[in-house]
């Protein structure tokens, strides 16, 4: 029986498909692994929600992930098949997401028994935000950020349908934007009234001190600032929000098993090695001083 070109052409098509299969499972039973370290140092229950941009199909559609439904479904059930003497460590990486998913999972944070953790490695905006609140101690990288929880009706912040209401004289507005601006109302209300529960929160110890809690509040909900705003390490810490300042290498080391879909030629690289303690020095610049932020007009 002869053995030809075209044998060998099914061959490498049967290779070319299983291929991916493999590699997935390869990275899944890395993560699992990850996982099973990082829960056995800790002695924790670990938990990641981590939102990359994914794609479609064979497409390369570029898609947003956000909080949903399914991640509350799926958080809230880890949470309760875990005892409440055990800690809970949260990995965060989200731009945020829907409010009934987000309130659902932080409501079932604050009434676990156990010390809860959330790691930020890169940024957790919005929602996230919310999340990291539930904790008891946020631990975040120098250069993570977090953001405003103030509510979005639309494309519109809350806040700024509210001024507009409250700037124009009542003839000139039209029904539509009162009812937004009720709405808008509510919805600032709401938030806020769920931050100070997070806050509030004293099991297993006090997380916040009572008299930081309503400047808090009235920094990351009234709309002061763009609902992109980052709200870095310094600045959280001096709001009394309880950060910790450093990640484990794992955490790392778990992010990279996530990578972010390639459409092409990657965007950034570099050497993936440690460098000689005396690093090639730079040229000195030369012309005006850069401007600091702030005093350009």
């Amino acid at each position: 029986m002869g053995f030809g070109i075209g044998d060998i052409f099914w061959i490498f098509l049967l290779l070319s498909s299983v291929q991916p299969l493999w590699q997935k499972r390869q990275i899944e039973f890395r993560r699992f692994r990850s996982l099973q370290e990082f829960e056995q140092e800790r002695q924790s229950r670990v938990i990641l929600l981590i939102h990359r941009q994914e794609s479609i199909s064979l497409l390369g559609i570029p898609i947003s992930r956000y909080i949903t439904i399914e991640d509350s479904e799926q958080i809230l059930r880890a949470i309760r098949l875990t005892p409440p003497d055990v800690p809970i460590d949260l990995i965060l990486h989200t731009p945020g997401g829907l409010v009934l998913a987000t309130e659902q999972i932080a409501r079932a944070l604050i009434r676990h028994q156990a010390k809860v953790t959330v790691f930020v490695p890169h940024y957790a905006m919005s929602g996230g935000t919310m999340l990291a609140l539930a904790a008891d101690e946020i631990v975040m990288d120098a250069n993570a950020v977090l953001g405003p929880v103030d509510p979005q009706l639309g494309n519109y912040p809350a806040a700024s349908i509210i001024k507009v209401v409250e700037e124009k004289p009542i003839s000139e507005i039209d029904d539509q934007t009162l009812i937004m601006a009720d709405l808008s109302r509510k919805a600032i209300d709401q938030v806020q009234r769920f931050v100070r529960t997070l806050l509030k929160d004293n099991i297993p110890n006090e997380k916040v001190h009572p008299d930081n809690i309503e400047k808090i509040v009235t920094a990351i909900t009234t709309g002061r600032v763009t609902h992109d705003y980052p709200i870095t390490v310094e600045e959280a810490t001096e709001m009394g929000l309880p950060i910790t300042v450093g990640l484990p290498r794992v955490i790392y080391d778990l992010m990279d098993l996530y990578p972010q879909p390639q459409g092409g030629r990657p965007s950034v690289q570099y050497i993936p090695m440690p460098y000689n303690d005396r690093p090639p020095s730079l040229p000195i610049p030369k012309g005006r001083p850069l401007e600091e932020p702030g005093q350009r007009m």
